[in-house]
Parts: structure tokens; C-alpha cells; sequence
């Protein structure tokens, strides 16, 4: 198959140079960073740019951009995808971006179906990428009515083969609803924590925990900036959860009272073990 790519950072990128490393697929990629699309020939990760004389013949389109990037771009090219084609957007939030390209895609005929890879880094750009970030993970479509049982077999094949373990299927709502809680409010408490003076003079004095809380803290503020703002109703909800669950140790913490506190952990605890792992 012939696999376009729009936007060669951290997910467009890996998917890149996974496809090229897993397959037998021919990539053409594109992104504005020209020091990307040199990078992205020279190891390998593109066969060519993507143009707008080989996007007719592109069998899938996955667009890894953010999502008014994402909307804008098919906007623009839809005259061009192949209505054989299958578009994919990787972006991070569904509901906004779905809403903008499901009517364009029925409007060209072409099939479009929102995506969502679950794995990353706290460092993007082609640098950070690699052909193994989505070994084992899960990659979240989310079907709908113009959706039928070929295409998802097509792309179970695709995904599977660059090294996804499984696909899971939502509607545009519940990702975002689950995905403010999972990733989205997870960035802003590890942003929150690591603001503390005592940040600065912790050498020594850290380790794990301390690498876990603020790991993801270096990030895109730009990128996330428009994720939170897009998910803005389901994070703001899980953040007043966290702060109430913070405000009860604070409160038990000044109060010097050992069992509320005791009963706040051990429910912490008792939670952890349902949620599972991961």
C-alpha cells in the first residue's frame, strides 16, 4: 500500500519509520520542518515527500498534526484523497476534530475514521521517534455509521502489523470524557507538582517517585494548550475531582488527624488495586 503521513513529529514519525521497518509499504511523508524532511530521507523513515501529485494514490492518509492543523489540512487537500482512501487522524482529542472532518469525507466520498495511538514520550519531534513506540500498545478508532466491517479489517491488519497490540473502539465522546482523566489531567498535575521551589533543591534527595510525578511535565505547552482547551468541559470536571481529593489530605494533614488520613490512603490503595496496572 501506498501510506501518506501529514506531520513527521514524535507519532508521524514513529509511524514512519515502523511502517518501513515492519512492512513493505511505500511512505511518503511531509512536515513543515525541513530539517525533519531532511532527517526523515536520510534514514529512511519516507520513500518521498508527500505532494500533492502523489496524495491521489495514497492508499491511507494518517494525519499526525494537532487538531485545527488536522481539520484544516484535509479541508484543503480533500479534492485530492482518492475516494478509495482511508484518512486516519492521530490526534489526541477526538470530539472537535471528528466533527470538523466526518462531514468533509462524506462530502468527497472518501473514508475517514478518527484514531488515537496510545503511546508516547515526554520529549517529541523526529528525533524522539522510533520504529518501536507502539509495540504492545493499543490504537483507539472510533467508528461510525459510514464505517463498514472492511475497512476495520484493513486497518487491524495495518496497526497490527507496525506492532500495535489491539485495536479498542469508542465514540468520539467517551475518548475525550476518558482521555481527560487518563492522560490530560495526569500533564497537569505533573506541571503543578514539579512548580514547587523544593523542585530546585531536591538533588539527592529524589528517586522514583519523583522522576514518575514529573516526567511528563516536559512538554509541548503549544500542543497541550489546544488539547486542554478542546477537552476543556471533561478535564475542568476532573480537576475539581482532584483538587476536592487533595483539599481532604490537606485538610486531615493541618487537623493532625491520623485517621482520616489513614482511611484517605488506604482507599487510595484499595482504588489502585481495581484500576489494574496501567
Amino acid at each position: 500500500m501506498n501510506v501518506g503521513i501529514v506531520g513527521l513529529g514524535l507519532i508521524g514519525g514513529s509511524m514512519a519509520k515502523s511502517i518501513k521497518s515492519r512492512t513493505a509499504h511505500t511512505v511518503w511523508g511531509v512536515d513543515l520542518n525541513h530539517e525533519t524532511m531532511t532527517l526523515a530521507r536520510m534514514c529512511g523513515a519516507i520513500d518521498a515527500p508527500l505532494t500533492e501529485e502523489n496524495i491521489p494514490r495514497c492508499d491511507i492518509l494518517l494525519i499526525a498534526i494537532r487538531p485545527a492543523a488536522a481539520i484544516e489540512w484535509v479541508k484543503c487537500h480533500a479534492p485530492l484523497i482518492a475516494k478509495s482512501a482511508i484518512v486516519v487522524d492521530l490526534c489526541g482529542v477526538k470530539r472537535v476534530v471528528v466533527a470538523g472532518i466526518a462531514p468533509v469525507a462524506e462530502q468527497y466520498g472518501f473514508a475517514y475514521i478518527g484514531g488515537h495511538p496510545m503511546a508516547g514520550k515526554e520529549r517529541g519531534g523526529f528525533t524522539s521517534a522510533t520504529d518501536d513506540l507502539y509495540v504492545g500498545a493499543s490504537m483507539i478508532l472510533t467508528p461510525d455509521k459510514r464505517t463498514d466491517m472492511q475497512l476495520l479489517e484493513t486497518l487491524k491488519t495495518f496497526f497490527l502489523d507496525i506492532g500495535f497490540a489491539g485495536l479498542t473502539f469508542s465514540d468520539p465522546e467517551e475518548h475525550d470524557r476518558i482521555i481527560a482523566y487518563t492522560s490530560q489531567l495526569a500533564h497537569i498535575a505533573s506541571s503543578a507538582y514539579v512548580k514547587s521551589p523544593e523542585a530546585q533543591r531536591r538533588r539527592g534527595f529524589s528517586a522514583g517517585s519523583f522522576r514518575d510525578m514529573t516526567r511528563v511535565a516536559r512538554l509541548d505547552e503549544d500542543m497541550w494548550t489546544e488539547l486542554f482547551l478542546d477537552d476543556a468541559d471533561y478535564l475542568s470536571r476532573e480537576l475539581d475531582v482532584l483538587i476536592a481529593n487533595l483539599t481532604e489530605f490537606a485538610d486531615a494533614l493541618k487537623a493532625g488527624d491520623p485517621d482520616t488520613l489513614r482511611t484517605l490512603l488506604k482507599d487510595g490503595r484499595e482504588k489502585k488495586a481495581t484500576a489494574g496496572g496501567n
